[in-house]
């Protein structure tokens, strides 16, 4: 009964999962990228330098000193946004994920990967700029935005349209947010299990591995639970701590294994490109199988590591204390560059590098091994046992950040959902019961099949792109609006600052930016 279920939903999302990831999507996602690109002035290359002068540099020179006093109290920092924020990106498809696309569509994939980063950059940096513009405030001071707030308020005009792509969008995060906890949970638990069967020699399927997945999950539940109590100040606070030790670690190994393999890395990038556009891909028709395979699965996974045009790391941005929107959009830019440029590129030649001749030889590499198993052994084969422990240490860390941000853009999304009722208590209890649910799939996700909750994964993360890149498409124009404001003030010229599409609010932003000395620009 069980496996008919399951083989069910297997089939139903095979076929919804190639609707949503079909060229009309795929098409969509470039070309919101290009139009915004357009729009912007090619931002993500002008105000590339800017970006990581106003972002990063100063966070980093910023570690360890004591927050600013006035710091608003219901607000985090900056760097705790983008910590939550990366930690919703970095995460295991930054491993595992990217080991799976090369699978499964080829080398080339990493190709297709860094486009859909390099016009993800700025539908990133837009959809943080809208996010601050129309997020809003309730009555204890907590700000509030995300993709569902700025469709609803940004497109009024489109009349009930507005609040269905705005409703859609919500409750498509809820789905994907559990989703996407499912998976991370799934690769923790197949990670740390297969390490222990190796060293205890459990079988794999085996009830014996089976306990140890759910023991697994229900330990990562608990720990969950504790932190997403405290809220986004709590989450921004662990992640502010374990992303930069994490990553860290992650690109000193990774580099590692490339300089230990460099000879290799020439064989890679070649592969990356030529695999990317072959004439056996092409010979299927107008594009082929298998070359529309690789785009497939390479702006996939792109998307579902950087998720540029999701419409979810803006509900953690939405959160930070800055009142500039273009200063948090710009962390935006410099997030997908650090998620997909740096982190998902290591990956890749980490990969490539190891296992060279496989590849080049044209290996059944995926009917070996899953991709879980292949992530692993690029460590061990690099670094034998220490490369084991390292993995068991840095899929979990990658995978629990994930779990801890999904679970507050799921709990925003749930809010924005139930705003129409009318007490605070009924909306805290459906919080309360999203919450709880989400703590419950953890232990459950922790024993299903990994490529099924993968699959499921891929397609909500689809459907939840869609509401969202017809609302960036409406919006170009008012994030050129805001960016032009911005730095026009920057170059000195007198204007009036564009903070938030509420006048009340944008009163109360230039009063803050001018009580707290932040510079006017």
């Amino acid at each position: 009964m069980w496996q008919n279920f399951i083989d069910a939903v297997t089939k139903v999302n095979g076929v919804l999962n190639g609707i949503v990831w079909g060229w009309p999507v795929i098409i969509l996602i470039l070309g919101t990228g290009l139009l915004l690109t357009i729009r912007t002035k090619f931002l993500q290359f002008t105000h590339f330098g800017e970006s990581m002068n106003t972002t990063i540099i100063p966070a980093v020179k910023s570690l360890g000193k004591k927050k600013n006093a006035d710091t608003k109290v219901n607000s985090i920092s900056q760097f705790e946004a983008f910590s939550t924020a990366i930690s919703g990106t970095v995460g295991t498809g930054n491993i595992v994920g990217v080991t799976a696309a090369i699978l499964t569509g080829g080398p080339g994939a990493v190709l297709w990967m860094w486009i859909s980063a390099l016009f993800g950059m700025v539908t990133n940096y837009s959809e943080n700029v809208l996010g601050l513009y129309y997020r809003k405030k309730d009555k204890n001071g907590d700000l509030s935005g995300g993709a569902f707030y700025y469709i609803d308020n940004g497109l009024k005009k489109w009349g009930v349209l507005s609040k269905i792509l705005a409703y859609m969008a919500a409750i498509v995060c809820l789905f994907a947010a559990v989703g996407m906890s499912g998976v991370q949970t799934n690769k923790i638990s197949g990670t740390i299990a297969g390490a222990l069967g190796s060293a205890f020699d459990v079988t794999k399927g085996s009830s014996a591995e089976t306990l140890v997945k759910l023991l697994i999950g229900v330990i990562v539940a608990l720990i969950t639970a504790v932190i997403i109590i405290g809220g986004i100040k709590r989450i921004g606070k662990v992640a502010s701590k374990l992303i930069p030790f994490m990553s860290l670690l992650f690109m000193i190994l990774a580099l590692i294994v490339i300089f230990k393999n460099i000879v290799a890395v020439p064989t890679a990038i070649a592969l990356i490109f030529k695999n990317a556009f072959t004439a056996q891909a092409a010979a299927g028709g107008v594009l082929g199988f298998a070359f529309a395979e690789t785009i497939k699965k390479g702006m996939a996974r792109g998307v579902f590591s950087n998720e540029a045009g999701l419409g979810s790391s803006v509900i953690a941005h939405s959160a930070s204390e800055t009142r500039e929107p273009v200063k948090q959009g710009l962390w935006g830019v410099f997030e997908v560059f650090f998620d997909t440029f740096v982190i998902c590129t290591l990956t890749a030649l980490m990969f490539l590098t190891t296992f060279a001749e496989q590849i080049s030889a044209n290996a059944d590499m995926k009917s070996a091994m899953d991709d879980t198993d292949w992530a692993m052994s690029m460590f061990s084969t690099n670094f034998g046992t220490f490369g084991i422990v390292c993995f068991v240490i840095i899929l979990p860390l990658f995978a629990f950040t994930t779990i801890m941000a999904w679970s507050y853009y799921g709990e925003k999304a749930c809010e924005f959902c139930f705003r129409w009722v009318k007490t605070e208590k009924s909306k805290k209890i459906a919080v309360l019961v999203f919450k709880v649910l989400y703590v419950i799939f953890i232990v459950a996700a922790a024993v299903i099949s990994s490529t099924l909750v993968w699959d499921i994964d891929d397609t909500f993360n689809g459907l939840m792109s869609i509401p969202n890149l017809i609302a960036l498409i409406a919006m170009s124009g008012t994030v050129a609006k805001i960016t032009k404001n911005y730095f026009d003030r920057k170059r000195g010229k007198t204007v009036e600052p564009m903070l938030s599409a509420y006048p009340e609010l944008n009163e109360e932003f230039k009063a803050d930016i001018l009580s707290q000395n932040e510079e006017m620009v």
